[in-house]
């Protein structure tokens, strides 16, 4: 029986530390149907906001105001779903008389989980034999919805699936595709985990560049063919960048136009993070539909920006946007990049940070010579200088993002910027 100590949200008002940290541990639901039938607004608050979570973007779910009477009288004439959600202030006695009633109507095969206002071990007890699949005690969160249906349709010996990890920039040009790189290759040579690239923009990527590769196939022929796409088919498309780093290198040719739907990408990343434990999508800097899909269900976002003015306002838009798209996920991350150019008017770091109400996890310098060589070398900023200080922040990045440690500012960021404009006014 669930009756779990998490705070409602019957107001909508934002998701406890504890309901967010059980969300990030659970996986998507499968493509189910679902049906919930609600006596009183407090639960069907929490319900509808489970279906619009981007771990139930598979599922089709619809609420009905009404208890087990609403249910038996649509399922007279209607088959029933894969999932059925009851919500009952009936007694115990009325509650199992009601459930008898209503079996008489419901396919075999279809799963009943009971929301009750009393918190009885032995109507639980008698429900579980009944063959209800869960009794949970009202009130209830949206992450107890989405814990109950997961721990019901997602098969707990199902191999793990790999984290996702979106880089975007606030705008273009901010470094967004060499930090996701940078990253990649970081997580790939500390940690001795499988990771794969992913480079979405098509028209103008470039990954192939900054790994040195040259394949003849790569991500387009997956998102043009997506009912070929298997780990097999998978296998075949990647390009081996290092021990343990692999990319699905983007055209970066103009032949064709890249319009996409909103699902393009899904079939893809989903196959992918059956393949490798880590993914990173490198995302363009562009707001369609699939960009938006992707962003909004990735595992974690990371927002690439120069402390800019245009570059504050379109890092607020993004992160407030993704607020909403992801109400059950920590706001996105926050990279400053090219901090310290000489005799450019900038935003401090914390000027930048205080009207977003996220501290960036890492500000990187404005090192023209090193991002320069490794870019013209098609070689990692750790192959160039590994004992550079902006390599040192890559890896605190890299270890952030896995979950080994906390973000926290790097002194040396901001001293190198300090250092970089002192140098520039001696000459």
């Amino acid at each position: 029986m669930s009756n779990l100590a998490y705070d409602p949200q019957p107001d909508g008002s934002e998701p406890s530390q504890q309901d967010m940290a059980l969300m990030q541990v659970l996986r998507p639901v499968p493509r189910i149907s679902i049906q919930a039938f609600c006596e009183s607004d407090s639960v069907a608050g929490p319900i509808a906001r489970a279906g619009e979570d981007r771990r139930m973007a598979k599922a089709h779910l619809k609420v009905h105001t009404g208890g087990i009477e609403t249910a038996i009288d649509v399922y007279r004439g209607a088959p029933t779903p894969n999932l059925i959600i009851l919500e009952s202030r009936r007694e115990p006695k009325g509650l199992l008389e009601g459930l008898h009633e209503l079996a008489e109507f419901c396919d075999p095969s279809s799963k009943v989980v009971v929301i009750g206002h009393y918190n009885d071990v032995a109507l639980y007890r008698e429900l579980i034999r009944s063959g209800i699949s869960e009794y949970v005690v009202a009130p209830v969160t949206t992450a107890d919805i989405v814990s109950v249906i997961s721990s019901i349709f997602v098969d707990p010996e199902a191999e793990p699936i790999g984290r996702s990890i979106a880089f975007v920039g606030a705008k273009g040009g901010v470094g967004s595709s060499t930090m996701a790189h940078n990253v990649a290759w970081s997580m790939s040579t500390l940690f001795k985990s499988d990771v794969v690239v992913a480079d979405l923009d098509l028209a103008f990527g470039t990954a192939n560049i900054n790994f040195d590769q040259d394949p003849a196939q790569g991500i387009a022929e997956a998102v043009f063919a997506p009912e070929r796409v298997d780990e097999v088919y998978l296998d075949r498309l990647l390009a081996q960048c290092a021990e343990h780093l692999s990319l699905l290198a983007a055209p970066s040719t103009l032949e064709r136009v890249y319009d996409f739907d909103p699902e393009a990408f899904s079939q893809i990343i989903d196959t992918a993070q059956r393949s490798a434990p880590l993914i990173v999508l490198d995302v363009p800097h562009v707001w369609s539909g699939w960009s938006k899909t992707t962003l909004t269900r990735a595992d974690e976002v990371v927002i690439t920006a120069t402390p800019e003015l245009a570059n504050l306002r379109n890092t607020k838009n993004l992160i407030d946007m993704l607020k909403r798209l992801r109400p059950n996920d920590p706001a996105p991350r926050l990279i400053l990049n090219q901090a310290g150019v000489p005799k450019r008017p900038e935003i401090s770091a914390a000027d930048f940070a205080e009207p977003l109400g996220i501290q960036p996890i890492s500000v990187i310098p404005f090192e023209p010579l090193l991002f320069g060589n490794a870019a013209n070398n098609g070689r990692m900023l750790g192959e160039m200088d590994a004992k550079s200080p902006v390599v040192q922040s890559i890896n605190e990045i890299a270890h952030i993002l896995t979950g080994r440690s906390e973000a926290k500012m790097r002194k040396q960021s901001g001293l190198g910027a300090i250092l970089g404009r002192l140098k520039s006014r001696k000459k």
